[in-house]
């Protein structure tokens, strides 16, 4: 079955582009050009991932990717945020909106495909044998990318859910910033490492009280450290 790839763009020649490609890479398309249509259609099922456009005629996407996030039912949808905005504040924005990744315009058809195929990729693979991981008041479920601190659920994105996952895979082994953008972009060049910064702040945030768990390592990395 081909996974479903949802497209909200307002630009026709865009949504066409983008679709043109993804269906030759093997992807069912599902395009739409106002946020309210897209937001209708997750109503009856949801996509495997979703490209998004920030600049809407009917709803700011910005506002799209917060509402996804906030409903449990779309929390862990795949965000690829497509805007003509380049400044790196633009990209943390977006990062901070709960995107899972970042692509500008003018932008490679190859590329964008290449990233949706590394987020879907990852999401395939980091279910492992889906058995949850304790670690004192964390709890990680993977088979459903769920995260509980004491026992209270927290909404992270599949990007920070991974990260979080790699972290807690080797409790106090330090892992660099190459090394989580190698874990989860597998070495693509199109990552820049400000990017797990902005992830691991956002995780901090959603953990809340086990947010000290996350732990710098001034210089290198990060590490996630079990309180007794």
């Amino acid at each position: 079955m081909k996974q479903i790839v949802a497209v909200l763009d307002d630009e026709p020649d865009i949504l066409d582009l983008v679709a043109l490609h993804l269906s030759r890479a093997g992807y069912e398309v599902r395009p739409f050009e106002r946020a309210s249509a897209l937001l209708d259609d997750l109503r009856t099922g949801l996509p495997d991932l979703l490209v998004l456009d920030l600049m809407l005629p009917d709803l700011d996407g910005m506002q799209v990717c917060r509402l996804l996030r906030s409903d449990p039912r779309t929390a862990a949808l795949p965000v690829i945020m497509l805007t003509a905005m380049t400044a790196e504040r633009d990209r943390i924005s977006g990062l901070d909106g709960g995107a899972d990744d970042y692509v500008t315009k003018p932008f490679s058809p190859r590329e964008l495909v290449a990233r949706v195929k590394a987020i879907l990729r990852r999401s395939a693979g980091q279910e492992g044998d889906g058995r949850d991981l304790v670690l004192g008041r964390l709890v990680l479920h993977p088979g459903s990318y769920g995260v509980e601190v004491d026992g209270k659920p927290v909404h992270l994105t599949p990007t920070e859910f991974r990260i979080l996952l790699a972290l807690a895979g080797s409790p106090g082994r330090v892992f660099t910033r190459g090394r989580i953008l190698d874990l989860l972009w597998e070495g693509e060049k199109f990552v820049f490492e400000r990017t797990v910064d902005v992830h691991i702040r956002r995780i901090r945030e959603g953990l809340g009280p086990a947010a000290a768990m996350v732990r710098s390592v001034r210089g290198v990395g990060y590490r996630l450290v079990v309180e007794p």
